[in-house]
């Protein structure tokens, strides 16, 4: 289980080392508590992300891990 705090301010890491940016903020599924997507401010331009209002947003369930860094699988965005 991954606390959304836990989250918060982390930076972001693509599976191939690419840095994307830091976590900003999360989006979650409000009648079940999952984490839907985590949105990154970017430190870094990466072709593939989808980007909103300036910031990546990377869907939850593409998350490889979370410790010093979260790991973004590259191949499930």
């Amino acid at each position: 289980m991954v606390l959304a705090r836990e989250i918060l301010n982390k930076v972001v890491l693509l599976s191939d080392g690419t840095i994307v940016g830091v976590v900003h903020t999360i989006t979650f599924d409000y009648k079940t508590g999952s984490l839907v997507n985590i949105v990154v401010k970017p430190k870094n331009e990466v072709e593939g992300l989808k980007k909103d209002e300036g910031y990546y947003i990377i869907p939850f369930e593409s998350v490889r891990s979370v410790s010093d860094y979260v790991v973004v699988d590259k191949k499930r965005i």
